[in-house]
């Protein structure tokens, strides 16, 4: 079994989810957002993304970690503010020894619902179905299972091309 932790990152809300992984079986384990305060400075906010994550890694020791890669917004300032967030959400998992993976949100949708131009309603309804008895609040914590799931899914096909295993 190999524990994995899903970020969805964002400096407002930072989603997260952990699953646990026993050859193609899914559990899940958590799920959550760390929330910043938006009247606060960019600094204090990443400190305090930082310090949730620490948390969460220590509590939960995952094996490994995947993370959103993020778009170019038109507002350039939120782009580099969102920029900021995944820079941390990158940090932390690899400043605790994980491995980091990263995978756009097209790799994301195609591995949860089966195409890349899924809906955020479709990728959340594939979530609940593939991890039953999650009850998840926010949209964050729904995406942020679906980066942990679709790192399942990858992962598992390179050991299978690692073991020289051919697929039907």
């Amino acid at each position: 079994m190999i524990r994995l932790i899903g970020i969805d990152p964002g400096l407002r809300f930072m989603g997260w989810g952990v699953v646990d992984v026993e050859g193609n079986r899914l559990r899940h384990v958590a799920d959550g957002v760390l929330a910043t305060q938006s009247g606060d400075d960019v600094p204090r906010r990443l400190c305090d993304l930082h310090e949730g994550l620490m948390t969460l890694i220590r509590r939960y020791q995952p094996s490994e970690a995947a993370v959103e890669e993020t778009y170019v917004n038109r507002n350039g300032s939120s782009t580099l503010k969102l920029g900021y967030a995944r820079g941390v959400a990158l940090l932390v998992p690899a400043l605790a020894g994980l491995s980091v993976h990263e995978y756009g949100a097209m790799a994301v949708k195609r591995a949860v619902v089966g195409t890349g131009a899924a809906t955020k309603e479709q990728v959340s309804m594939m979530v609940r179905r593939l991890l039953p008895g999650a009850e998840i609040k926010r949209a964050d914590a729904s995406d942020a299972l679906a980066i942990a799931i679709c790192h399942a899914h990858h992962r598992a096909s390179a050991q299978h091309v690692a073991m020289g295993v051919r697929m039907a």
